[in-house]
Order: structure tokens, then sequence, then C-alpha cells
């Protein structure tokens, strides 16, 4: 029983790169999974800048419906998280590669990917009843919207200063432990659920950062494209959990300047000069 369970561990771990005539099939899935990120998320960045130039920065939802809102939501997410996710593919998809090939390995990668991109997806219905609050809110009251960026940043700056983005971000920077634990995932549909357990871990990780978007904007290029690479570097460089902290510190440093300074908020600043 022992032995089994051995073999069975080992048969999960990813097959490790050989010399050229052997490392043919690990560099078919590193191209795979590369080549479906960059697939993936260039046309999302494109779609997402296209929409933005076209809305602009207001406050809440702007007048977005729930589906609206959750595609664009769905799209913004995967132009900036994936990238920061590939590393995650790429070890699963070659942990699957002995067990598939050709185009069952993409349709399970596929999977995996629709996986994470779900629980955005479900984050996003928290967002959109967020946004809608606090432009409500601002609607009705325009100074409140410097209160409402206070006190988003300030949440923001204490999440990543907290236990929980520590805990998760350790499983982003570190996930193979998690992913040799998920082959004992059984069908159907494991590697939905593989992504699935991955993004909301994820989530986790990144639900400060996003917050930010309700006084920056949540339809801000600029701000997208910060977060995006702070997500990156917090998950894929030596000294992350450092600049996560630092990002945290730099959050409440804006929570402080909030109420006296409009030009911290874009995302909630259209309404009040409308003063």
């Amino acid at each position: 029983m022992c032995h089994s369970r051995i073999s069975a561990l080992a048969s999960a771990r990813p097959p490790a790169p050989t010399g050229a005539g052997g490392g043919l099939l690990p560099a078919r899935d590193l191209a795979a999974a590369w080549f479906l990120v960059v697939l993936v998320a260039v046309p999302a960045w494109v779609l997402t800048a296209g929409q933005a130039r076209g809305m602009g920065v207001g406050p809440g939802t702007m007048g977005m419906a729930l589906p609206l809102f959750l595609l664009l939501w769905v799209t913004m997410t995967a132009a900036m998280m994936l990238p920061s996710m590939a590393p995650v593919a790429i070890t699963w998809v070659r942990g699957i590669g002995r067990r598939s090939s050709g185009w069952t390995r993409t349709v399970r990668t596929v999977e995996f990917v629709g996986g994470y991109l779900l629980v955005w997806a479900a984050f996003g219905l928290l967002a959109y009843a967020a946004l809608a609050l606090t432009g409500g809110l601002v609607d009705d009251r325009p100074t409140a919207g410097r209160w409402i960026g206070a006190v988003a940043f300030l949440l923001a700056g204490l999440y990543q200063l907290g236990p929980l983005k520590n805990v998760c971000l350790r499983h982003c920077r570190d996930p193979m432990g998690h992913l040799v634990r998920y082959a004992g995932f059984r069908s159907p549909a494991r590697d939905l659920r593989v992504g699935v357990h991955h993004g909301a871990y994820c989530v986790g990780c990144c639900a400060g950062l996003m917050t930010v978007l309700v006084p920056l904007g949540v339809m801000n290029v600029a701000a997208m494209a910060g977060l995006a690479v702070v997500v990156f570097v917090e998950k894929l460089w030596s000294r992350g959990p450092l600049l996560a902290r630092g990002v945290g510190i730099a959050f409440l440093v804006l929570a402080v300047l909030a109420p006296f300074q409009d030009w911290l908020l874009p995302g909630l600043r259209a309404t009040m000069d409308g003063m």
C-alpha cells in the first residue's frame, strides 16, 4: 500500500526536463501553456482598453447592467491575472503530460483556465454590489466619495498586511505541493475543479488590490496595468512578500490623504466635480 501511494505521487509529479532527445515533450507543454496564456491575455487587454476608452472613468458601475459588467470583469481579470498564474498552468500541464497529448491536453488546460476564471466571475458579483452601493452613495452625497475612497484604501492596506493575504500569496508563489495533492482529484471535471481551487487562492491573494479599483475606477486602464504588474511581481519575484507589505503601507498612506486630495480618486471624482 505504501509502495502504491509513492508510485501514485511520483506519476503525478511533472516530468523533469531531459536531454535533447527526450526533452521534446516538456518543451511542447511549455510552449502550449504560454501560447494559451498569450492567446487569452493579449486580446483581453486589447478589448479591455478599447472598452475603457469608450466609457471613460466614473463612479460605481457607470450604468452597466450586471451581465455586461461580468463580461467586462472576466475580460479584465483575464488580462490582469493570467500572466501571473502562467507558471501554475504550465506546471499542471506538464504534470498531466504523460497521460494526455495533443488536443486532449489543450482541452484540459482550457478547462483549468475556465475554472480559474469562474471564481473571478463569482468575485465580480461582489464587486458589482460594492460598486453599485458606493456609486449610489456618491450620487446622493458627492462629498461622500472622499470618505469612500479613504475606506477603500484603508481596507486594501489592512488586507495586504493581514494573515489571509500571506496564506494565499504563499500558495500562489509555491503551488507545487498543492498541485501534487490535486493529482488525487477524480473525474469528472477534475481540471475544472483544480482551476476553481487555485482561483480561490488567487482571489484571496488579490482581493485587497482589486478593492482600490473603487476609488481609482473600475475601467481605469492605467490602474489595471499597475495592479497587474504588482500581482505579477508579488507572485514571481523572490521578494514578492516584501513588495506586498510595501504596497499595503502605501495604501494606508493614501487612505490618510484621500479625504483631502481629490486627484487620488478618479473613480469617484466625476460626480464630485459635478458639484
